[in-house]
């Protein structure tokens, strides 16, 4: 049973996303009821992790609800509405009206491993901390690795919820027990920057590097338990324009100038460190992260919307000058540098 039979995709991301679902519902249906499948979704940062992974729990829950409901005629309807994301990562959309058939795809984002604003204070260098927030020293990889291993665990009938923190973009800090992964949710999408880090111990300059801010081996084991590994993949150069516009048309950077530079300085350094230290030999799946109108997030058509007053117009015009500029030196710094490649 393919998703969507008969109709036509004009998105070449939801054509991938949809193969790939197709994929994954084959396996599951391979699996006993005590097995969850555990895929790692990983990629740099503007790669579309996120909308990419609510894209195909959509897609995954479609198959598994047709497929019951092909099989028991006579149960409950069910109404699934599309996912939607914003820039904090959020999304919405899954709605049934039958309780007995909850959804089996769950997608779990690392962003709730963050350390806290005050873990980072405390560190040897806190401004430095604070500045290469999101870098994996900024991580806890150890609590990650715990909930990784109790997803693993099989589904007994003792089996109870397993909770996970979210992230509070509002108060910049992890939510504890916010994220509910129930008995139920038999495929989990696990999605992040570091979910496929896996490094024979790598040193940093770093000052804020030592053994409770980061433990290599942490995120190596939780990469093992993982039964794919996925890699959104995108060009650095295309990266960086992203996240310099997201960051800035979110309000995170007085410019388009200031959000260029803190994206090279902090989030394309991240993006060095997961591309170095990915297992290739583990890879079950590339996914092109290709430009596509129907992907962007709620917060990007807004901005574009905004794009009817003059002023923004012009002050746009202006930043998109500077942005190209700098952007090239940038680049070339990085190709320089190997970034990427």
């Amino acid at each position: 049973m393919a998703v969507d039979e008969g109709k036509a995709v004009d998105s070449p991301m939801e054509a991938q996303v949809q193969k790939l679902a197709e994929k994954v519902w084959r396996k599951y249906q391979t699996l006993d009821d005590s097995q969850r499948y555990l895929i790692a979704i990983a990629g740099i940062p503007g790669s579309g992790k996120t909308t990419f992974a609510s894209s195909l729990a959509y897609y995954l829950n479609k198959l598994y609800q047709d497929d019951r409901h092909n099989k028991y005629p006579n149960a409950a309807d069910y109404h699934l509405t599309r996912p939607t994301s914003n820039s904090s990562g959020s999304s919405q959309g899954r709605h049934f009206s039958d309780p007995n058939s909850p959804d089996i795809a769950h997608v779990l984002p690392m962003d709730g491993y963050h350390l806290t604003r005050a873990q980072l204070s405390a560190m040897q260098n806190p401004e430095e901390a604070h500045y290469r927030r999101g870098a994996a020293f900024t991580f806890d990889p150890e609590g990650y690795f715990a909930l990784i291993e109790k997803l693993r665990k099989p589904i007994e009938a003792t089996t109870r919820t397993i909770w996970a923190p979210s992230f509070d973009h509002a108060t910049k800090d992890p939510v504890e027990n916010d994220i509910a992964i129930p008995r139920t949710a038999r495929i989990v999408l696990i999605e992040g920057l570091y979910t496929a880090l896996s490094y024979p111990a790598p040193k940093t300059n770093s000052s804020n590097t030592d053994a409770k801010a980061a433990v290599p081996s942490a995120w190596s084991e939780a990469c093992s338990l993982m039964d794919e590994i996925w890699l959104i993949s995108v060009p650095i150069p295309v990266a960086t324009e992203r996240v310099a516009k997201r960051n800035f048309q979110a309000g995170l950077s007085p410019s388009l100038e200031a959000a260029l530079e803190r994206t090279v300085n902090n989030d394309m350094k991240n993006a060095t460190e997961i591309l170095n230290n990915f297992p290739k030999d583990k890879l079950t799946e590339r996914i092109e992260s290709i430009e596509d109108d129907g992907w962007k997030t709620q917060d990007q058509k807004m901005a574009v919307g905004d794009e009817n007053d003059e002023k923004a117009k012009e002050q746009q015009a202006d930043d998109a000058k500077r942005f190209k500029m700098n952007r090239m030196g940038s680049i070339a710094e990085m190709a320089d540098a190997g970034v990427g490649l």
